[in-house]
């Protein structure tokens, strides 16, 4: 946003907070000016335009940790989430990033802490998904908690296989991504592309399922169909940019084509990216890796 427009809406903010405790027009404008500004990555614009001031409107203080989460200041966030956890209780998304938050603190911050920040992060997952169970988001992050974290920090395979079993009958395709990575941390690379081939079959038309699949199968040796995959999903969907960071990370990774990843990761850099798509950062650092 141009500078004059900012100092104007501010002044119009400040007025508004002044005058109308309830959510005003100019506030609910703010709030959405400032999701739009997130949405396009621009997370210091977001802040700017909603963080000063009191009161907090519904969803502000949500918004609010998510810009520090994607900013990487991840002790803001998880004060911005608990205060928006507090604004509404029963939010199940709030407490999901909530516990995103504690995940990334206990695995960036203070070596000593990050057992007791795990399992907040277990907590908040749980709370989550009891709040709605039908938060598939929430749920995916307590099936990769579970999967990943150690006994003694709540974690463990049986209780991912339980969680996997709350969503089989209800949404199959993620069922069979949830059975693809417990055969994956088991090293059952047969059952693993058996289960990523399944979840692929039962969304034909999702190309995040697709590449998927190809990415497992260019990590497990099976390149010419996994570029087959990728070449129809790009197709499929021209405007998804985050295909060519995908891609340009698969081929990255088995050393196959480096001049093309490195065009692809130009390409992406160059892209209009929004939050959904892997951080600039992310591309930098491996565009950086391949010119060693």
């Amino acid at each position: 946003m141009k500078t004059a427009a900012l100092s104007i809406l501010f002044a119009a903010l400040a007025f508004a907070q002044q005058n109308d405790p309830g959510v005003s027009p100019t506030m609910q404008m703010a709030l959405e000016l400032a999701q739009e500004n997130y949405q396009a990555t621009n997370y210091e614009s977001a802040l700017r335009i909603i963080e000063p001031g009191e009161p907090k409107i519904p969803g502000q203080w949500a918004l609010i940790g998510q810009c520090y989460f994607q900013m990487g200041n991840y002790k803001k966030a998880i004060n911005a989430f608990e205060q928006a956890t507090k604004a509404a209780p029963r939010n199940a998304s709030d407490w999901n990033w909530l516990g995103k938050a504690y995940g990334r603190q206990a695995e960036t911050g203070f070596k000593l802490s990050a057992p007791g920040n795990a399992s907040k992060a277990r907590q908040h997952f749980e709370k989550a998904v009891a709040l709605d169970p039908a938060n598939l988001e929430a749920v995916d992050d307590l099936f990769e908690y579970y999967l990943e974290a150690p006994g003694f920090l709540g974690g463990g395979a049986d209780k991912a296989a339980k969680l996997a079993e709350t969503i089989r009958g209800k949404v199959p395709a993620k069922y069979e991504v949830f059975q693809a990575r417990m055969a994956g941390k088991k090293k059952d690379v047969a059952a693993a592309e058996r289960h990523w081939r399944k979840a692929a079959d039962l969304s034909p038309g999702d190309t995040g399922a697709q590449v998927d699949l190809a990415k497992f199968l260019a990590r497990n040796g099976k390149t010419i169909e996994a570029d087959q995959l990728f070449d129809r999903a790009a197709a499929a969907a021209p405007d998804k940019v985050s295909l060519t960071f995908e891609r340009a990370k698969i081929l990255s990774e088995g050393k196959r084509d480096t001049a093309k990843a490195r065009q692809l990761l130009n390409e992406y850099l160059k892209s209009d990216l929004t939050v959904d798509d892997p951080p600039r950062a992310e591309a930098q650092k491996l565009l950086l890796s391949l010119s060693k």
